[in-house]
């Protein structure tokens, strides 16, 4: 009676670990009504607005939709580290073929493109759209008419050190004074003198919704010295797309013109009330361009 009471427990027990793994594994394999894997881990690049923008536009359509999205920020290298391991499903702002060449080359064969969804990003200098100079190299015999000075963001950004390197030289304006420091005191220096109706030049890049917030515009710079026009990317872990083919699917059709994320950035990281929390703001920018919205999910 003991062997045979054991015997039966034993099976009872193995029975109730089996079913308890297999609750286990259905739990972490939970799928949304279209197939796709439930729970989608999205990296966002630290302090890079349009990463921002676009992750939580995505994250605010696709928790309609059932999943279970988790925003995790993180300094470049990481996020492709993280992608490369696993760790992480998607980011969405690869900048190519230039800013982030070196880090594709190192982790391109375990990773995975999802395409490009804006190609007008770039590094800029712009001033108030009166201004009474269209190019760089008006500048320099215009200086007097900006103070004198160039207004710069972080010191250690690739922006800055293109400024000091590239520009500077390159139109000969090294008797401007380049004031580096942070970019929101940049974008305040820009606010103030917009609102006063005075000239200044400041160093920006393309996305920002200081276009869509400020009366500016790009000098020309006919040598070159920005560089070129990037693309924006999306990027997933290998097997993404045999997780979250219907995700895979619209990521890959993901197109956003700069109008738009000019738009979305301003009602984010511009509005009265700073926040870390931009639900609500997406939500109501999602109201007024329901149609665009309602046409990345078709």
């Amino acid at each position: 009676m003991n062997k045979k009471f054991m015997s039966v427990a034993a099976i009872a027990a193995t029975m109730a670990l089996g079913l308890s793994a297999c609750g286990s594994g259905n739990e972490a394999a939970a799928t949304v009504d279209n197939g796709d894997k439930k729970d989608v881990t999205i990296a966002v690049f630290n302090g890079w607005d349009e990463g921002i923008a676009a992750s939580e536009l995505w994250k605010s359509i696709l928790d309609e939709k059932g999943y279970d999205v988790t925003l995790e920020n993180a300094d470049v290298a990481p996020v492709f580290s993280g992608l490369s391991s696993g760790d992480y499903d998607l980011t969405l702002d690869t900048w190519l073929p230039i800013t982030h060449a070196s880090l594709l080359e190192e982790y391109g064969d375990k990773i995975t493109e999802l395409g490009q969804w804006n190609s007008e990003a770039s590094l800029t200098i712009a001033v108030n759209e009166d201004a009474p100079i269209d190019s760089l190299d008006e500048l320099a015999a215009n200086a007097d008419k900006f103070n004198n000075k160039i207004i710069g963001i972080e010191p250690a950004a690739g922006l800055t050190k293109a400024t000091t390197e590239e520009v500077i030289p390159g139109y000969g304006l090294e008797k401007m004074e380049y004031i580096t420091s942070s970019t929101p005191a940049m974008l305040s220096e820009l606010k103030t003198a917009t609102t006063k109706g005075e000239n200044i030049v400041v160093t920006l890049w393309r996305p920002h919704w200081a276009y869509d917030a400020f009366p500016i515009k790009d000098l020309k710079d006919p040598k070159g010295t920005l560089g070129d026009a990037e693309g924006l990317y999306g990027y997933s872990r290998l097997g993404f797309e045999t997780d979250f083919p219907k995700l895979a699917g619209w990521l890959q059709d993901f197109k956003m013109d700069s109008e738009k994320l000019y738009s979305l950035e301003n009602a984010m990281f511009n509005g009265e009330e700073k926040t870390d929390d931009y639900t609500e703001v997406v939500k109501t920018w999602i109201g007024e361009n329901q149609e665009y919205v309602d046409s990345l999910t078709p």
